[in-house]
């Protein structure tokens, strides 16, 4: 699931450690005390400590009004816990995070940055900034990224119904129409009584009397939502209709610039939601260049070694040089299925091949044929019949509604995994000295 997920959650990982480093520099000698208890560990106070400061930092550069002290670490606190026990999963699964891999997520955090990966460490370090915290930092963001995949998609299945619903709900809405929605989630436990569910819409109504009242919906996101995009104000980012939540968007149609939702209620909890803008996209044609290709195949199982393979192939090239048909020697020759077309591969898309095929591919002219080529299939003699410009508008538009279909299906899953994953955990919230 998510790479672009991941990398926000990577660089959001960079401005804790800052906030992490300051603020153990500030507080080093100060005898630690014990936040919280996570099944068989603990959160300490210095660890909320880091964390609130940091919370407070991204809070102020959003322009979102900070909560009150104890309402922050509160909600704060309750992050640190979901994490905690998510690495704990990933650890009883033996998930994990290899240098390589963290060192390809740092370059792309650099990248984004505008500095180099070198450089990295002597900037954190003039600033009093620890290099190994803000790598264990990022190795955990990438320990729940991989952990959220491994327990999540086995869950996911679209079927082609549930593609042409979408499609067809697109359809009916403004094409192209993008929202900008915040939202607000108070999570219910699964074994939530009548009685617990009743306190829970007693304080949801309470958030909509302070909503009308003027209240700041950025605020009372990040001090009461139990969502994990809360310390943002509860902004899900600009999205068009098929991507919003579906407990959103069946109530989007009508809803005004600014307009706020009844309380709704799911399985998972309770919801409210604000239309904070919306935008028209123009529509745009896609269009690629597709290449009519055919080739001759020799596997690898089927000579001894590569000076074999490439002679037998060079020698069939120099025969079609001098006049001797493509197509049949390719059914004469030809390892692959479609040696009894001729070698003809059809229209092909950019990606439907190996990398190495494709850009010896590209790098024919019509009628042109290929030196031997060399994929982890065998060795190829490639030639290219001819190109052409295909509208694929339609099958992009399906594999959105596609894309889109699944990434709703995954954050309902997340969220409904996360909620029993927190509903079995041992915790014990220590009281603030």
């Amino acid at each position: 699931m998510f790479p672009e997920t991941m990398m926000k959650c990577l660089i959001q990982a960079l401005l804790a450690v800052v906030a992490m480093s300051a603020s153990l520099h500030a507080h080093g000698a100060e005898l630690d005390r014990v936040a919280a208890v996570v099944n068989d560990e603990v959160i300490t106070a210095s660890e909320l400590r880091v964390r609130v400061t940091q919370a407070e930092q991204q809070l102020s550069m959003q322009g979102t009004p900070v909560p009150a002290p104890a309402q922050l670490r509160s909600q704060v606190l309750e992050r640190m816990v979901l994490e905690r026990i998510q690495l704990q999963r990933a650890k009883q699964l033996a998930i994990t995070a290899d240098d390589v891999a963290l060192d390809r997520a740092i370059a792309r955090i650099a990248e984004q940055n505008n500095i180099t990966v070198a450089d990295m460490p002597r900037a954190l370090e003039r600033d009093g900034l620890s290099w190994d915290a803000f790598r264990a930092s990022i190795r955990n963001e990438m320990i729940m990224a991989r952990l959220r995949e491994r327990e999540i998609e086995p869950r996911l299945t679209v079927s082609e119904a549930e593609v042409e619903a979408m499609l067809a709900a697109g359809a009916q809405n403004a094409a192209g129409r993008e929202y900008l929605i915040q939202h607000i989630y108070l999570r219910a436990s699964e074994t939530a009584t009548p009685d617990q569910w009743m306190a829970l819409s007693a304080r949801a109504e309470d958030l909509q009397r302070q909503i009308r009242a003027g209240e700041d919906f950025a605020k009372l996101a990040a001090t009461y939502s139990a969502s994990q995009d809360a310390m943002q104000g509860g902004s899900l980012d600009w999205r068009p209709i098929e991507r919003i939540p579906s407990v959103f968007a069946d109530r989007l149609q009508g809803m005004k610039k600014g307009e706020v939702s009844p309380v709704l209620r799911t399985p998972a909890g309770l919801h409210i939601f604000r239309l904070s803008d919306l935008r028209d996209q123009v529509a745009q044609k896609v269009e690629i260049e597709q290449t009519h290709a055919r080739h001759i195949l020799i596997r690898t199982a089927d000579v001894t070694a590569e000076a074999q393979a490439t002679r037998r192939l060079e020698d069939i090239a120099a025969r079609i040089r001098n006049g001797a048909d493509f197509q049949d020697l390719a059914r004469a020759n030809s390892s692959d299925i479609t040696s009894t077309k001729g070698g003809d591969l059809g229209w092909v898309s950019p990606g439907d091949t190996v990398p190495e095929f494709e850009r010896a591919m590209n790098a024919l002219q019509p009628g042109e044929v290929s030196g031997v080529v060399k994929t982890p299939f065998g060795w190829h003699l490639i030639q290219v019949i001819e190109r052409r410009k295909a509208d694929v508008t339609a099958d992009q538009r399906k594999m959105a509604a596609r894309l889109a279909v699944r990434e709703r299906k995954a954050d309902e899953a997340y969220e409904d995994w996360l909620r029993q994953l927190r509903d079995t955990a041992y915790v014990e919230i220590k009281p603030v000295q």
